[in-house]
């Protein structure tokens, strides 16, 4: 495993040298390809999730100041309570290196490792780590015709592999064809755009089970809680949510 390691680091160093690729933040030279679109000092500078965070218990805000482990589960930030998923979590902020990978993502179909590795240990972490199948939000056909791939599928097939999660690509469909959010609506008009969009045709594998819905960003939280309302409606007993990333504040 570790000779496995040291080879592909080897040759993502030995590709970046022979073919240069800039990074998508800052324009210097990406080091190597495992890192993706962007540079290893644009990742250090990214605000990448750590379980030592405070942060609002149910839908990952972080959250000012420090509260003991202990007392973590209390924390809320009161805008999330109507959510109907059980807790979401992400990455790290939207922003940096992260932005540019889940950019990158939403145009071409590859995960580079870098990203790989933080979706495995945003999903190992508690309560992510209690969740027993994989579900992707899926995007309506009309829209995934358009784009080719559904990157929250990708996500979720590569995050399966990595934790042997089964990973559920049927049961959830996208029943309307809502808009796109346009910049700058409010809570409630995104609330609407995908009220009831989405509805579970396979319950008998969703019953019972404590899902994790992947996104590639956590915007207001609208969708993915539309999601769970129709997972929880099936007979989920849990709605985890793990996305790449989120803003800071919504």
């Amino acid at each position: 495993m570790i000779l496995t390691n040291a080879a592909n680091l080897f040759y993502d160093s030995l590709l970046a040298l022979v073919y240069p690729q800039s990074c998508a933040v800052c324009g210097h030279s990406v080091e190597s390809r495992a890192l993706g679109v962007a540079c290893e000092k644009c990742w250090q500078e990214t605000h990448l999730f750590t379980e030592a965070e405070t942060q609002c218990w149910k839908c990952g805000l972080p959250s000012r100041g420090t509260v003991p482990q202990e007392k973590r589960e209390q924390v809320r930030c009161g805008r999330c309570d109507q959510d109907a998923f059980t807790a979401a979590r992400a990455g790290g902020i939207y922003e940096g290196a992260l932005r540019a990978s889940v950019l990158y993502l939403k145009r071409e179909q590859h995960i580079s490792r870098r990203l790989k590795r933080l979706m495995v240990e945003t999903q190992k972490q508690y309560p992510l780590s209690e969740a027993t199948r994989i579900v992707p939000v899926p995007l309506h056909p009309e829209r995934q015709k358009a784009r080719g791939f559904n990157q929250a599928a990708l996500i979720a097939r590569e995050l399966s592999l990595a934790t042997s999660l089964p990973l559920d690509e049927v049961s959830l469909v996208r029943t309307h064809h809502t808009n796109r959010h346009r910049a700058g609506m409010d809570w409630k008009g995104r609330r609407q755009t995908v009220a009831d969009a989405f509805q579970v045709i396979y319950p008998a594998l969703i019953a019972g089970e404590r899902v994790l819905l992947v996104d590639d960003v956590f915007t207001t939280g609208a969708t993915v809680s539309s999601c769970a309302q129709a997972l929880l409606l099936a007979g989920a007993t849990q709605v985890f949510v793990l996305t790449l990333a989120r803003p800071v504040r919504y």
